[in-house]
Parts: structure tokens; C-alpha cells; sequence
């Protein structure tokens, strides 16, 4: 499901676990994206908390904020906006 995500879009883990048609698996979701050992071909990155907050990447969180805006200004879907929190690099 990672792969039918659209460049420069976003989704949340819940709405992954609404279009498996099992809201209950939201844990599963976020466990099974977590474990993604090849970050550039399945876009990981593109997964963020329901509230709009980044959510954890092995690649760093200030590289997944890199890489949702950096997709957002290519794919002229304009400015890109999370709930960020002070993150560290």
C-alpha cells in the first residue's frame, strides 16, 4: 500500500488500516512501516500521525520533513504544512 501512495501526498496510518478495511490493525500498519528496510522505493516517508504530526523514521525525522518538502515544491501540490515539533538534526 506504501507503493500507491502518491508523490508529494501524504497518509496516515489509520487511513492505511481504513483501506484494509481493518481499523484494528492500525498498530500492525505502523509496525510493518516501521520495519520498511528499503526507505526510497516504498515512500515510508510519506506516512504521518492522524493529527498531522511527523511520525518516526529510520532515516531521521528531519529527513522525512526534508523529503515532504522537498516532494511537495517538485509536484507543485504547493506549500507543505505538518504539525512539527522542534526537531533535532
Amino acid at each position: 500500500m506504501l507503493h500507491d501512495i502518491p508523490y508529494g501526498e501524504t497518509t496516515s496510518y489509520l487511513q492505511l488500516a481504513e483501506r484494509m478495511n481493518n481499523v484494528g490493525a492500525i498498530r500492525a500498519v505502523g509496525s510493518a512501516n516501521g520495519k520498511n528496510k528499503i526507505l526510497v522505493l516504498l515512500p515510508c516517508h510519506r506516512i504521518i500521525g492522524s493529527d498531522g504530526s511527523l511520525t518516526g523514521y529510520a532515516g531521521g525525522l528531519w529527513r522525512k520533513k526534508w523529503l515532504l518538502e522537498h516532494e511537495a515544491k517538485l509536484s507543485g501540490k504547493g506549500q507543505f504544512s505538518l504539525n512539527f515539533e522542534e526537531i533535532n538534526q
